[in-house]
């Protein structure tokens, strides 16, 4: 994996540190070698395509010369005239009911993610599913949607599924498998299935849960395992402790005054997600009613690895991740509950944070939640819900209801008693649905060797990956988005998962291939689904009631009911302290943020959309901060080689401001070896490190440099804006006395002044424009997936992206401002302003981006030459140039994916955000057939609807009735670079943030202590 490269000085953190103690003010800055300012950096930032290979030398003759240019022209005009593969359309002899070419029909589905399902509403172009919605009905998404279920549908069309039943990795059918099968359960049946196993991740679907069930009945000496890489064991341990009783919460975050987050991550890829982010994000808003004085939430979070929840942050403490637990028991002393625990010795500033933030959290009884994250120990889970229980939020904040696993159980120990009765030569008949537990699961486990010693084994996945390559039968699995099922929501509403398309293979699922185990072969997942539900009915029209829920997306009346829970009188809370030995670090496992445990690793969207706080693509580093960066010396790529009990593996690091001393961040999902071409080799397994006992962060690693070097691709620096006033934030304090401070940040005192006469090309009946809520915008990257589908955007490549050539027409900036230890963080998309005043405008030689009547900046594709004068002259960086023939034509399935309404470019073609136009003539057309004006709200931007904190607003800016001019009439509205004249039609809101005062007089404190210390060795 590493590659060898010229070895560079390791950044000097400590005279980073000095430049940053000795500014005043704040200063925003993007990367270590963005405030170091690197020869890389300026040479990185002097030309707005890096890397481009000089064409002559100074030895070139003008014969030479035009030579070039001869061949430039020629291949100008190639690449202008790409010659698109041959197609044949046959017309249909008689067209499906409701089908109308050009018009999408939608339909609501969910799609199961790791241990909970998110409802959707899915855009089907001529029976081809092509673009994901959130379902506004389903309760866990609300019409929004995040990155694995935009980018669910490019998995559908992933050439490099698995397309056949193998045995043996030789091709075979379905009907040869069930004959087999048969056998094997024929003597199961006289040892009542003492011998077989079924092995799954974690079940959220009620059918599958109940075939299991009968499978279980039928062979009452079988067993059935669930186990996945995301440790739910402490957060169930946590409950039983507390409670005696198996519950999880449910929280009301839009009734939370004051909210403390224990490396919990809760706004991002989890249960509930999406309404958590959406109802935090509406608590950030100041009250501009003058009665009554702004209220706003307050978020403090303690974690390890820097999180978009700890991102959004009002006060955010690094700490190690086993160092919470002893946090978590000071705090409760503080609170007047004793925890049996090993004293730890704070530093001053983690003391003053226990001091007030248990201040703050007794002022707010009742209106305070404390959230525990999943990656924590049992012991700070039982903490939580016992103090939540003390401060009178249980029934207020929060509230518990049954899990939404249809089976809850210890999954390690069940993945232990599994791996045991496989060494033992229990085991005959395994079957795996699902899963890929030879990759997925801790070295010390050893699954892959355990495995091999049952005598038949079974495989049902989407990937002939891992554990299909040790299977004898492997069965493709069908893709949601093919197949029939039903899955439950975080609070436990059902769903009905209904397909879209046929099944692209010969492919099956999981109710089928039970279906053979419970002697009903033959049936399909349609049927099984559709009984299991006519038996739970109690309508007296089912048809007519399952058609409303096939319509709706959810089962009404099947989300779970509160239960009613309290803290067990006798509670022994005795935490397990984990030692900390010099010399040593820590390691936290992870789950990737944007490919998950690995089952996205073969989708490209996933692949090249920048990591939220990293910015790196295509692959995982180690992460971690400055702090243990400068005790070993390293820099960003370089190499080193991890060992823990024994097990050695080389990585390279990258160093991430804000991480917590003493403790690095190994993503999991990485180092595939049999998944697909995108996937296969690229990153570190870190499962190889990982250990059963502490599955969520370890201690023992022991670092060695090497002399090695990786190149690790991060689009932090790219499409730099120069230390401009970008960002813009300021606490609820100065907000209040300064409402419009965001419109006084700029250096030129007459903004507005322009050498165009808008009136002369604004004369359209609408005025389209956008707004963007810094105070709501978390930086998922939902937006970038979601107009990377809806615009046909390709993919380039890691060697590409390191060129700085990705395609995407959103990018979200990253920013940090402040201490390198322990940093503000910032988020701002960055689409097409559509300046009213446009500077690519009047450079194209070939008019081929010009205005339009209505406010847009368009793009005519058929007249771009590729000069890329426009993103020379483009003060945002926002203009993209396919420098290859990106997209890819040739791969049916992959073609079936594209939105037939936006063009897909060919090569040497200038392309950018459109305001999703597709969309806005769409509403033009029906607006027309109907006679009446486009209503506010019915043109809504893909980046638009899929947000899942409704940060984005888009609509007509000359009805001073419409949200988006409400929106920009508000005193946190501002345009960046709007001193240059551009008058862009997207604007921000700015960033507001509502800090503990006494809190922020301490660092202030520590601040200007710093500084003077610094001042006086200068």
């Amino acid at each position: 994996m590493p590659e060898n490269e010229e070895q560079k000085e390791p950044f000097d953190i400590s005279s980073l540190r000095k430049k940053l103690e000795g500014k005043s003010g704040k200063e925003y800055w993007r990367s270590l070698e963005h405030l170091s300012e690197t020869e890389e950096f300026q040479a990185w930032t002097k030309h707005e395509f890096p890397q481009e290979p000089s064409l002559w030398d100074r030895s070139t003759t003008r014969r030479k010369f035009l030579q070039l240019m001869g061949s430039m022209i020629a291949m100008a005009g190639l690449a202008g005239c790409t010659r698109q593969p041959t197609e044949k359309i046959v017309p249909y002899v008689k067209a499906p009911e409701d089908l109308v070419p050009g018009k999408p029909l939608y339909f609501a589905t969910a799609i199961p993610l790791a241990g909970y399902a998110r409802g959707l509403l899915v855009e089907s172009h001529m029976g081809r599913p092509t673009k994901v919605e959130g379902n506004p009905e389903h309760p866990d998404s609300l019409g929004a949607a995040d990155i694995l279920s935009q980018a669910s549908v490019l998995s559908l069309y992933d050439p490099d599924r698995s397309q056949a039943v193998t045995h043996r990795g030789v091709i075979s059918t379905w009907d040869s498998f069930v004959g087999k099968m048969k056998e094997r359960l024929e003597n199961e049946k006289i040892k009542k299935g003492r011998g077989l196993r079924i092995l799954t991740e974690t079940v959220i679907s009620p059918t599958m849960a109940h075939q299991i069930e009968n499978v279980l009945r039928l062979y009452p000496e079988a067993k059935w395992h669930q186990y996945g890489p995301v440790n739910r064991d402490d957060a169930r341990q946590g409950a039983l402790e507390a409670f005696g009783k198996d519950v999880i919460p449910q929280y009301r975050m839009n009734d939370a005054d004051v909210v403390l987050s224990l490396d919990a991550d809760f706004m991002y890829l989890k249960a509930g997600s999406i309404p958590y982010a959406r109802a935090f994000a509406k608590r950030r808003r100041p009250d501009k009613n003058e009665n009554k004085p702004a209220k706003m939430n307050r978020l403090y979070s303690v974690e390890s690895t820097p999180t978009l929840t700890g991102a959004r942050a009002d006060h955010r403490l690094p700490l190690r991740a086993s160092d919470i637990q002893s946090f978590m028991i000071a705090l409760a002393e503080k609170l007047g509950l004793h925890v049996a625990g090993n004293s730890v010795h704070f530093s001053e500033e983690a003391q003053r944070w226990i001091d007030l933030v248990a201040e703050d959290l007794k002022r707010n009884r009742g209106r305070s939640l404390v959230v525990a994250g999943e990656g924590q120990p049992a012991m700070v889970h039982a903490l939580a819900h016992i103090l939540n229980d003390r401060l009178g939020n249980v029934g207020k904040t929060l509230f518990y209801t049954d899990p939404v696993e249809l089976r809850s159980q210890d999954q390690m120990h069940s993945l232990q008693e599994l791996v045991g009765d496989l060494e033992k030569g229990v085991v005959e008949d395994l079957i795996v649905l699902g899963a890929n537990p030879v990759y997925k699961t801790p070295s010390d486990v050893n699954f892959a060797h355990s495995f091999k010693k049952a005598a038949f084994r079974v495989h049902l996945g989407l990937y002939s990956d891992e554990t299909a390559y040790l299977s004898h039968w492997h069965i493709p699995e069908s893709h949601y988005l093919e197949s029939w099922s039903d899955a439950r929501a975080y609070d436990g509403t059902a769903s009905i998962v209904q397909p879209l398309i046929q099944p692209l293979y010969t492919s099956r699922t999981a109710h089928e291939v039970l279906a053979v185990l419970e002697d009903r072969a033959g049936r399909t997942s349609y049927e099984l689904v559709r009984e299991y539900w006519k038996e739970k009915s109690d309508s007296l029209d089912f048809n007519r009631e399952w058609e409303v829920w096939l319509h709706d997306g959810v089962v009404k009346g099947t989300r779970f009911s509160e239960r009613q829970v309290s803290v067990k009188p006798e509670i022994s809370l005795k935490g397990e302290r984990i030692p900390h030995v010099p010399g040593e670090l820590e390691a936290i496992f992870r789950v990737d943020p944007t490919i998950g445990d690995g089952d996205y690793g073969n989708n490209g969207w996933l692949q090249e959309l920048p990591k939220p706080l990293t910015r790196l693509t295509w692959e995982n580093a180690a992460l971690l901060g400055p702090y243990t960066a400068e005790k070993y010396r390293l820099s960003n790529g370089d190499v080193v080689e991890l060992e823990m009990r024994g097990q050695k593996l080389e990585v390279p690091v990258w160093i991430l401001p804000g991480h917590a001393k003493e403790s690095l961040t190994l993503h999991l999902g990485y180092g595939r070896e049999r998944s697909g071409r995108l996937a296969n080799g690229v990153g570190f397994n870190a499962f190889k490190l990982q250990s059963h006992k502490r599955s969520s962060f370890d201690t023992g690693v022991r670092l060695r440099k090497t002399s090695k070097k990786h190149l690790l691709v991060s689009t932090q620096d790219h499409h730099s804006m120069m230390d401009r006033h970008l960002v813009r934030t300021a606490d609820l304090d100065q907000y209040l006395h300064e409402p419009d401070f965001a419109q006084h940040m700029t250096h030129d005192p007459k903004p507005n002044e322009t050498l165009y006469k808008p009136e002369e090309h604004l004369k359209g009946e609408y005025q389209w424009g956008m707004t963007i809520d810094l105070n709501a915008c978390i930086g998922c990257g939902a937006c970038t997936v979601a107009c990377q589908s809806e615009n046909n955007i390709p993919i380039v490549g890691k060697e590409e992206v390191a060129n700085g050539r990705e395609m995407q027409w959103i990018r979200v900036d990253r920013y940090f401002q402040g201490d390198l230890d322990q940093p503000d963080m910032f988020h701002q998309p960055v689409p097409c302003m559509h300046c009213e005043n446009a500077p690519c405008e009047p450079v194209c030689p070939v008019g081929a981006t010009t205005h339009s009547a209505e406010g847009l900046n368009d793009m005519t594709y058929n007249r771009c030459v590729g000069t890329r004068y426009c993103s020379n002259n483009c003060p945002y960086k926002v203009r993209r140039f396919n420098f290859y023939h990106y997209a890819d034509e040739k791969i049916a399935t992959l073609k079936m994916q594209k939105n037939p309404d936006v063009s897909v470019r060919s090569r040497g073609i200038m392309e950018k955000c459109t305001y999703c136009v597709q969309r806005i003539n769409k509403a033009h057309i029906d607006s027309k057939k109907e006679d009446r004006k486009i209503r506010d709200g019915e043109v809504v931007t893909a980046c638009q609807q899929t947000c899942p904190t409704q940060a984005i607003v888009f609509g007509d800016v000359s009805d001073p009735k419409t949200r988006v001019s409400q929106e920009k009439a508000d005193s946190l509205n501002y345009g960046i670079l709007a001193d240059l004249g551009t008058r862009p039609r997207t604007t921000y809101l700015a960033q507001l943030r509502n800090p503990n005062p006494e809190l922020a007089k301490f660092y202030d404190r520590k601040d200007k202590t710093q500084t003077a210390t610094a001042n006086h060795h200068g």
